[in-house]
């Protein structure tokens, strides 16, 4: 093997070894199972909120994407408020149909956007949800960034949301 080979080699395996030492953020968002006569799915926000309560990192909104469905995103209030109003939709990565009743996995990479930009400091992993002919709720997780260890956290909704769980990888 000549130098330059083990030169190569070995960015290789550092490489593959940063990616697996890599944090990571995870939210579960529960959809659950409503007994209602019409049923709407839900639109969802799911945002990183600073501690002045503006946006610090768009993680989904989940809406119906056809047709002008976007008029009603200013029904997810406070995340229309706190800075919704100003994200032009759809955003590649941010932006998606709405979720059908069940668990769903959204995982980001600390080093990528949206995460890499995160300063320092207390925050909150904020779900919003409507829906229409329904009622709205939110519900928050406190947490520390960036991560000093491995943490889970989950808050549970009472009507249009199920449990949200925030898992924190270093």
């Amino acid at each position: 093997m000549t130098r330059v080979s083990r030169f190569l080699l070995g960015l290789i395996i550092a490489a593959g070894a940063a990616t697996a030492q890599a944090a990571d953020l995870s939210v579960s968002v529960e959809i659950p199972t409503l007994p209602v006569a019409e049923y709407h799915r839900p639109y969802v926000a799911v945002w990183i909120e600073g501690a002045d309560q503006t946006i610090a990192a768009n993680l989904a909104v989940w809406y119906q994407v056809r047709g002008d469905h976007t008029k009603w995103l200013p029904d997810l209030r406070q995340w229309w408020r706190r800075g919704g109003r100003d994200l032009k939709v759809p955003v590649d990565g941010v932006t998606g149909a709405t979720r059908p009743v069940g668990q769903h996995l959204l995982k980001f990479d600390a080093a990528q956007a949206p995460l890499a930009g995160l300063k320092p400091g207390q925050y909150a992993l904020v779900v919003e949800a409507v829906r229409e002919i329904g009622g709205r709720e939110a519900v928050r997780i406190p947490f520390e960034w960036p991560i000093k260890g491995a943490k889970r956290d989950a808050a549970k909704g009472r009507t249009e949301l199920g449990e949200i769980a925030l898992s924190l990888n270093p």
